[in-house]
């Protein structure tokens, strides 16, 4: 077996690191206080920013009921004016076919 190279003579060194674990817990702690306070504030903006939410898709919610009444009433506002455009051009067909001499009967029969 051959032998290990370096000095039998050797100083042995300790393998027990000599380390602060006061230290390294307190800054430990420390960045862990840190990272919990910005969680807690995240969350906090989170919440703020779902109660916004909440509050703009109801106003949006609002806002589109009221659109669609307008349009149906803009509809049945156009209807009715094509209804009036309608029946004021049939009056006046029937005015110039009765200033023509065409008989009650005779509009009747070219109304259908």
């Amino acid at each position: 077996m051959p032998r290990p190279k370096g000095s039998k003579n050797k100083a042995k060194t300790s393998s027990i690191p000599t380390t602060d674990f006061t230290s390294l817990i307190a800054e430990k702690a420390a960045a862990k206080d840190a990272l919990v306070s910005d969680i807690a504030a995240l969350e906090e903006n989170v919440n703020n920013l779902k109660n916004e939410l909440k509050e703009k898709k109801a106003e949006l919610k609002k806002l589109d009921t009221e659109l669609s009444k307008l349009e149906a009433k803009k509809a049945e506002a156009d209807a009715k004016a094509a209804a009036e455009a309608q029946k004021a051009e049939l009056d006046e067909t029937i005015q110039k076919l009765m200033a023509d001499g065409v008989s009650a009967a005779e509009i009747l029969e070219k109304l259908k």
